[in-house]
């Protein structure tokens, strides 16, 4: 048998199969931008534990989706979505169409909820725009309660307006400091009715990076992403990045 310190031809194999893709990677990010400083580790770890300790001492993770070239419908894989869900520090995931992974839309997304899951995008999204000198389009979703809707329909024009401009004001207070401390980000709101992963899906086709908040509970080891993170992670047309709010931030 040979020595506990060597590895079996298989995992040798596998280990410079993986030197060698990540070698590859590192090239082409220096080639793309010879200023960044690229290191290089691999590490004989399941991909999500790996990831998920990595977080910990990262500002950001950033993951590839399935797909490829005519393929990046598919759906996300098993790894990335568990690091999005579960990630202490940001996670991107690169996905979507040809222009968006490009970034030639020129301008940022971020879906605004509510304070308790977004405030830490809010900051993320706002840093993101200053460093890519692009327009930051900050949306938030709004819907008339079901009983206006359906049995009761209100009034043309009034019940609308009234959802619509208490939608407003609760986006304009869940970005007013972050505009105060970043007066250089072009800031353009919108407010559309609708439920949410269908307004943001539809306009994700425009943005080269769509920014949304997760609500991370102390001592729950599940997954942690919410209905509408988990639908623009599989489905966005443009990067995805979710950024963990803890409880009590």
């Amino acid at each position: 048998m040979p020595p506990r310190s060597q590895k079996h031809p298989s995992e040798q194999l596998m280990a410079e199969d993986a030197e060698d893709i990540v070698g590859f990677a590192a090239e082409r990010a220096r080639q793309r931008n010879p200023g960044v400083k690229v290191s290089i580790e691999v590490v004989p770890e399941e991909a999500t534990h790996a990831l998920l300790r990595a977080g910990n001492n990262a500002s950001a993770l950033v993951t590839g989706s399935r797909g490829r070239g005519e393929l990046t419908g598919l759906l996300l894989g098993s790894v990335g979505l568990a690091v999005a869900a579960r990630a202490p520090c940001p996670v991107i995931v690169v996905r979507g169409d040809k222009a968006g992974v490009a970034g030639t839309h020129e301008r940022i997304m971020l879906g605004a909820g509510e304070p308790d899951t977004s405030g830490e995008a809010v900051r993320f999204a706002f840093r993101e725009a200053e460093v890519r000198k692009c327009t930051l389009y900050v949306v938030r979703a709004w819907r008339r309660p079901a009983h206006e809707t359906t049995h009761h329909p209100p009034p043309a024009g009034e019940p609308a307006r009234y959802y619509r401009e208490r939608a407003s004001t609760r986006l304009d207070a869940l970005i007013h400091d972050a505009v105060a401390d970043h007066p250089g980000v072009w800031v353009h709101r919108a407010t559309v009715e609708g439920p949410a992963r269908k307004v943001l899906l539809h306009r994700s086709a425009a943005a080269d990076l769509l920014i949304i908040g997760a609500r991370r509970r102390h001592g729950h080891f599940g997954l942690q992403l919410g209905r509408v993170g988990h639908r623009l992670l599989h489905h966005a047309a443009c990067p995805v990045a979710i950024v963990p709010q803890r409880s009590g931030q």
